[in-house]
């Protein structure tokens, strides 16, 4: 009986930790988002207030993210006709509740929107590897989804 059970919780804990993550929609694996340069842009937007989405040129600013096979991205965002970066370094973390795009920024700037307690870090959760959802809208922020272009 040890023997099954052991056999059994040791079957469990391999299949359990594979990187090979498939998200809850039966979607591809994480190994998918290792092809690069990715495109990100921004799809929609809602704030704080019920049926307060928006989309497309509706929505207050353009956004994209630019990640680089170095690791490297570049985050763009076009608000009244005026174009603002930032730079950092990213990866994608695989946590206990999914997958992450964490973003580290290489100074403070205002396109840093963020839950984390690093000031410099902005986390986003990865619905598929065609959807990533910005995590802001948990302490406050706007919610935000993008779409991958490229």
């Amino acid at each position: 009986m040890k023997k099954v059970l052991f056999l059994l919780v040791s079957v469990t804990v391999i299949f359990s930790c594979s990187n090979n993550s498939i998200s809850k929609d039966g979607l591809e694996s994480i190994y998918d988002l290792n092809t690069y340069p990715q495109k990100w842009q921004l799809e929609k937007m809602s704030g704080s207030i019920p049926n307060s989405e928006t989309e497309g040129s509706d929505m207050e600013w353009q956004e994209t993210y630019i990640l680089n096979d170095d690791g490297t991205f570049i985050k763009s965002r076009i608000r009244n006709n005026v174009v603002t970066e930032a730079t950092g370094i990213f990866v994608f973390q695989e946590l206990i509740d999914g997958t992450y795009l964490i973003l580290t920024h290489q100074a403070d700037n205002e396109l840093i929107g963020s839950c984390s307690s690093n000031p410099l870090e902005e986390v986003l959760w990865v619905k598929s590897i065609n959807r990533i959802i910005g995590t802001w809208n948990w302490c406050d922020g706007p919610g935000s989804e993008y779409k991958r272009i490229e």
